[in-house]
């Protein structure tokens, strides 16, 4: 089951405690299914659970009897196609909730949502029947697809009107309708949880949590790495100077605390320069200041046999 699937059936197994949350789901679940009409129309789903949820809703809160049926979509999978084929059962449930059906623009009728717990029933009706939720593993997505554009700015204000959480959507218009949607992961756990589906906001944030430290391992390995590129190189370098100072003038020419580092550079290539100082019981500054002398010395040499510079 998708991630969508997975919250919606979360959402249908919410217990409605009052009569007017009752309407307000119905009302959510049918004004975004494109079946809020006057026309015949259909809304098809792959959610069972969602599809049940509706048919329930309109007998429950409306009064109407909507019609099921199953089938196989396009790409091979269970389809649920919820419908009102009869025109008077159309008119009942636009009338249910204060629609005549030939309103020049569908819009929010704000009279059944006066309660707070009446809006999130209405948002959670409204979720089942055009809500969708990417995959938190890919991205972090949720939208409402709504039909008309009044509605979807309908829709857009009332989320940002829930005193909850403080709600950022953002309005896109997509072929054939709008999208009403929210990409900040704790906006999208806030209003799973305020939905009612607690279980799939926790998946979302378990998620967000494996993320967010796989990427705290994954720097800290770069930058590990990175420092351990630029040590070995300078390492290097050094290493190739002291030879050529050796293979010209040789290392005994050099001053003892010049020839000793030089030595054990040689002898020793990996060490730090921390622990290279505490070999020569010297400081670390001190332990680079003498290998800059000895890289200088070695690139002039080098310069003169005609080499432009070391590594």
């Amino acid at each position: 089951m998708s991630f969508s699937g997975e919250i919606k059936a979360e959402l249908c197994g919410a217990e409605i405690k009052k009569p007017c949350c009752l309407g307000a789901e119905c009302y959510g679940a049918w004004l975004f299914s494109r079946c809020f009409t006057l026309r015949e129309s259909a809304w098809v789903t792959e959610c069972a659970p969602a599809a049940r949820r509706a048919m329930e809703l309109c007998a429950a809160g409306a009064g109407v009897s909507a019609q099921l049926y199953y089938a196989v979509s396009r790409r091979q999978k269970p389809a649920y196609r919820v419908t009102l084929p009869d025109p008077s059962e159309r008119a009942r449930l636009l009338e249910a909730f204060g629609h005549s059906g030939y309103e020049t623009n569908l819009r929010i009728n704000r009279a059944p949502l006066e309660e707070d717990c009446c809006v999130q029933a209405f948002l959670r009706g409204a979720f089942l029947t055009c809500g969708t939720a990417t995959d938190p593993r890919k991205a972090y997505h949720l939208e409402y697809a709504v039909p008309h554009k009044n509605l979807a700015g309908d829709l857009y204000t009332l989320l940002g009107e829930i005193p909850a959480f403080r709600a950022a959507p953002a309005v896109v218009q997509r072929k054939g309708g709008y999208a009403v949607y929210l990409k900040e992961s704790g906006q999208i756990e806030n209003l799973l949880t305020y939905l009612g589906a607690p279980q799939a906001a926790m998946e979302l944030m378990q998620v967000k949590m494996f993320k967010e430290a796989k990427n705290n391992i994954n720097r800290k390995t770069n930058f590990e790495t990175a420092n351990m590129d630029k040590t070995f190189s300078a390492s290097a370098r050094q290493t190739a100077a002291i030879a050529a100072i050796n293979d010209t003038v040789g290392l005994d020419t050099l001053p003892p605390h010049l020839g000793d580092l030089a030595r054990l550079r040689l002898q020793y290539p990996d060490m730090t320069l921390r622990e290279l100082g505490e070999r020569l019981h010297i400081s670390r500054s001190g332990v680079n200041h003498r290998l800059q002398r000895l890289l200088e010395l070695g690139e002039r040499i080098l310069e003169e046999k005609g080499v432009e510079n070391i590594l």
